[in-house]
């Protein structure tokens, strides 16, 4: 016995949108508490800011840091000039491919980070990266960057 009725029978069916957000926010979900778990190599250093910088969180990298006393780190070690070519080519031989992002306090000078520069272009290293911390324009107005522009004048010196 056929029993017929005036109400059409749908079949089931598995709608595939709801289960792409779900997997949309999953995914979101994951990366976010991933890159919290990310801990930084270096020492802590007072870093220039720039108005152009885009943040950059690759964990495959050897972190350089050099301090305001001009004192140079891998990582957290403290090593003397005179062993930073030899740091330099130990990491190239390990891994051609080596990253090195070089961390300077605001107040170390030029000459070091240069030393530190030549030293990784010595030992072979093309993947070098400075770290800057990004402007924040909620923050000093004295340490503002100055206007955009190739006609910008220099800041006048402050009265003492």
């Amino acid at each position: 016995m056929h029993i017929s009725s005036p109400v059409p029978i749908k079949r089931a069916r598995i709608e595939i949108i709801p289960l792409i957000d779900i997997m949309f926010f999953l995914l979101a979900s994951f990366m976010l508490v991933s890159l919290t778990m990310i801990n930084m190599k270096g020492i802590d250093v007072n870093l220039p800011t720039a108005t152009s910088s885009q943040p950059n969180n690759k964990p495959d990298f050897t972190m350089v840091s050099i301090d305001a006393l001009m004192d140079i780190y891998f990582e957290k070690e403290k090593v003397p000039k005179d062993d930073v070519l030899a740091r330099f080519q130990k990491l190239y031989d390990a891994n051609h491919d080596v990253r090195i992002f070089i961390r300077a306090d605001k107040d170390a000078t030029y000459e070091t980070v240069v030393f530190v520069l030549d030293k990784a272009r010595t030992a072979g290293i093309q993947k070098v990266g400075l770290e800057i911390k990004a402007y924040d324009s909620g923050s000093d107005a004295t340490h503002a960057p100055p206007p955009p522009g190739p006609a910008a004048a220099p800041p006048a010196p402050a009265a003492h």
